[in-house]
C-alpha cells in the first residue's frame, strides 16, 4: 500500500493521508504503450498543411525548352520540369491527417504505467482542494514554493479547471493546469512532479478503474 500525506496549499501537512491505488500506481510498466499513446498525441497535435506542386498544378508555359536530340544533354520538356529551378515538385508533401487509432485499452495501459513511473519516483503531491480569491501569478508562485517544488516542471490536476488557478499558472513557463479527465500520458510523463488535488486523485482513480 501506498500511502500519501495531504498537504495544504501553503504546504502544511493536513495530518490526513490518501492510499494510492496499487491497480494504478503500482503496476507493471509498459514502456511500448506509453511509447505509443505518446506518439498518437504528438502526431494529433501535427497541423499537416504541407503542400508543394506537382508539375499538373503549375501554370508555366508547356513550350519544348530544347530540341530532343543534339544538344549534349538529357531530354528536357517545358518549364515547369522537376529537374529546373522554379519547377514543380516530385512527390512533395500534400494535406494529411496524422492521426491514427489506439485502442482505449492501450491508453489506459500506458496512463497507469506513467502514473506508475511518477510513484516510483516519489514524484506525486496531494493537496486539499483549494482556489484562489483571484487570478494572482504570485500566488501560485507561492503555491508551488510551499510545496518545494517550483524549481521543477509541475502539472497539477483538479477535478475541474479552478479559473483564477489556471490564469495564475498560465504565465509561468514549467506549470501547467489541467482538469483530471483530460490527463493524457504525454503530459504526465512531460512534467517532473505531478501534484493531485483531492479531488482530481479520486477522479482519477474513477476514469482508471472502469
Amino acid at each position: 500500500m501506498m500511502e500519501v500525506s495531504v498537504l495544504n496549499k501553503n504546504g502544511v501537512d493536513t495530518g490526513k493521508k490518501v492510499t494510492l491505488n496499487e491497480a494504478i500506481f503500482a503496476i507493471e510498466p509498459n514502456d511500448h504503450a506509453v511509447y505509443l499513446d505518446v506518439k498518437q498525441y504528438l502526431a494529433n497535435q501535427r497541423q499537416g498543411t504541407a503542400k508543394t506542386k506537382e508539375r499538373s498544378e503549375l501554370s508555366g508555359s508547356t513550350r519544348k525548352l530544347g530540341r530532343q536530340k543534339g544538344g549534349g544533354g538529357a531530354r528536357r520538356g517545358d518549364i515547369n520540369s522537376p529537374l529546373l529551378v522554379g519547377g514543380a515538385r516530385v512527390f512533395g508533401p500534400k494535406p494529411r491527417d496524422y492521426g491514427f487509432k489506439l485502442n482505449k485499452k492501450v491508453k489506459q495501459l500506458a496512463r497507469k504505467s506513467a502514473l506508475t513511473y511518477k510513484a516510483q519516483e516519489n514524484a506525486i503531491v496531494v493537496v486539499e482542494d483549494f482556489t484562489f480569491d483571484a487570478p494572482k501569478t504570485k500566488d501560485f508562485i507561492s503555491f508551488v514554493e510551499n510545496l518545494k517544488v517550483a524549481d521543477k516542471k509541475v502539472l497539477l490536476l483538479m477535478p475541474e479547471v479552478d479559473k483564477n488557478v489556471y490564469l495564475s499558472a498560465r504565465n509561468l513557463k514549467k506549470s501547467k493546469v489541467m482538469a483530471a479527465r483530460l490527463l493524457n500520458t504525454y503530459s504526465v510523463m512531460d512534467a517532473a512532479v505531478l501534484v493531485f488535488t483531492e479531488g482530481a486523485l479520486s477522479q482519477v482513480n474513477e476514469v482508471l478503474t472502469k
